[in-house]
């Protein structure tokens, strides 16, 4: 009788083991599963968040909040500086691949905010606020100073140029 039980126990055994290699490949499974989705790109991420910026400052400007339309393009400044700060660093330390994508979402982060500047130039001027107005147009002058950027400040050298002549005068046509 111990025979058989010895007999009757290796197949139990077997199905013991069986059971927990599965148990065991699911759990590993469900750990690789998991993980994954918490290491989505950091770079798309990042760029996300500065669409959601954009989006937001829009939004806001359609709605006549301001304030909260310049606080999100400072959000975008923000991370463009941040970003910056870490393309300091690590273009010392690592190889050129992270650099590289890092400096072109920089790269994105500030132009995107200087479009953004100039679109809130042209809501004041719209708004018949060229005081306004030309402040925003002079902030993209005054913080745009890259060469990649000259097309930004150009624009808005240009729209103030337009203000001028918008808040000259008018000649006397009676003299």
């Amino acid at each position: 009788m111990s025979t058989r039980t010895f007999l009757s126990a290796k197949p139990l055994l077997k199905a013991r083991t069986l059971c927990y290699v599965h148990r065991t490949i699911v759990v590993v499974l469900l750990g690789v599963f998991l993980l994954s989705g918490c290491a989505q790109d950091q770079y798309q991420l990042r760029a996300d968040v500065i669409k959601d910026h954009v989006e937001n400052f829009y939004t806001h400007l359609k709605s006549n909040r301001v304030s909260a339309a310049i606080h999100e393009n400072e959000q975008i400044e923000l991370m463009a500086d941040q970003m910056a700060e870490t393309v300091k660093k690590r273009g010392q330390m690592q190889g050129t691949t992270p650099v590289e994508r890092e400096f072109a979402l920089m790269k994105t982060a500030r132009e995107t905010a200087a479009q953004n500047w100039i679109a809130l130039g042209q809501y004041f001027s719209i708004k018949q606020q060229p005081e306004k107005s030309r402040a925003t147009y002079q902030r993209v002058v005054d913080t745009y100073t890259e060469p990649t950027e000259r097309s930004y400040r150009e624009q808005a050298a240009r729209a103030l140029k337009d203000l001028a002549i918008i808040s000259e005068p008018s000649p006397d046509v009676t003299r």
